[in-house]
């Protein structure tokens, strides 16, 4: 239940999906993977939001070059893991919710246990091979994972649900190769926002989410375009359980 303080905080989102659906917020953890640009993003508008419970994961130091688009971060934390920057930042604008924010590499080894007890995965990576990693995790534990990515003034949503749409390597056979790509702020301001807002969209089921379409934003031109994307019957991450159910919204946001 909400409590009266949370009822004045939120009294502007319960105009549009009442106390019921920022219930269910307050029920969903959600796992953010990474606390650079998307991740900040992603997770202050979460927590602003009322996520019950955020789990925010990344083994960096925050470094001068990351001051220009990760806003989790200000130039006092120069030095800091991003991991203790982050938790300070996030209970800082909404200490009505939880923060695990972790020290932690995200690998084959550690993923299962990473992923525990969430109800969502936020890719906020900046790699293919890690998301990859995620994607598998994904389908594994029937978890939606809602893909976001970066460079320059272009960037890409997709929503993924296991069982009812295109997995991530569905999308992607092929990872581009590692390279320090351009960022800038306000790209990773409009890609983390519609982020959040599947989330939220998934969360209280409302309106039709970014299932077998793939966003695509060019500041440059300021647009936006949708490219329909199929299951690949032969994905090797997704086809060897072409019979695999949807996690559908998680089991704590219908109580």
């Amino acid at each position: 239940m909400l409590g009266d303080s949370e009822k004045i905080r939120y009294s502007r989102q319960i105009r549009l999906f009442d106390e019921g659906g920022q219930e269910k917020l307050k029920r969903t953890t959600v796992f953010i993977a990474g606390a650079g640009g998307l991740g900040s993003v992603v997770s202050i508008y979460m927590a602003a939001a009322g996520f019950g419970k955020i789990r925010i994961v990344d083994c960096d130091t925050v470094e001068p070059s990351n001051l220009n688009r990760q806003i989790l971060h200000w130039s006092c934390d120069v030095g800091r893991m991003k991991a203790e920057s982050a938790e300070e930042t996030l209970l800082g604008i909404n200490p009505d919710i939880k923060v695990e924010a972790l020290r932690d590499t995200i690998a084959k080894e550690s993923i299962e246990r990473l992923l525990e007890g969430c109800d969502l995965i936020m890719d906020a990576l900046d790699n293919f091979k890690t998301r990859y990693l995620l994607n598998k995790a994904a389908l594994k534990k029937g978890i939606p994972l809602i893909h976001g990515a970066i460079c320059g003034f272009q960037g890409q949503v997709a929503t993924i649900v296991p069982g009812r749409s295109a997995c991530l390597r569905c999308i992607f056979p092929q990872a581009a190769p590692p390279r320090i790509f351009p960022a800038l702020g306000s790209t990773c301001g409009i890609i983390g926002s519609v982020q959040v807002t599947e989330a939220i969209k998934y969360v209280i089921a409302a309106g039709q989410l970014l299932e077998n379409r793939l966003l695509i934003w060019d500041g440059l031109s300021a647009c936006m375009e949708q490219l329909e994307v199929k299951r690949n019957p032969r994905c090797q991450d997704c086809s060897s359980d072409p019979n695999s159910k949807p996690s559908g919204i998680p089991e704590n946001a219908n109580e």
